[in-house]
């Protein structure tokens, strides 16, 4: 991705953080309650993403990513990203805005 294109083209944003604040409860596969903290919320190319992480993805030093979208009664919604180029690109754009390109190895 070309430095145009990056994140100072995203727009932060607070949708989850107001409606749940630092932390939200998601249910893995199994149906079990898991604690995520939001990382990041952001407005890139019309879509708002949230970048999330448990305590199991901290240690690991991975995150998850998601698409917000709005329920039928305005509640902010978590979306999977299916289109691989789309959650490449949101994955990059968290990666600028944590890791700035002069403070890469």
């Amino acid at each position: 991705m070309s430095g145009q294109q990056g994140w100072g083209q995203a727009e932060p944003v607070r949708l989850l953080r107001e409606a749940y604040g630092d932390e939200i409860e998601l249910f893995d596969e199994q149906d079990e309650s898991v604690a995520y903290r939001i990382m990041a919320e952001f407005r890139y190319n019309g879509s708002v993403y949230a970048v999330l992480q448990s305590d199991e993805l901290r240690k690991e030093k991975e995150v998850a990513i998601f698409k917000i979208s709005a329920s039928g009664d305005g509640e902010p919604e978590l979306e999977t990203i299916e289109d691989d180029d789309e959650w490449e690109t949101v994955s990059e754009l968290y990666d600028e805005m944590s890791f700035p390109i002069q403070d890469r190895p």
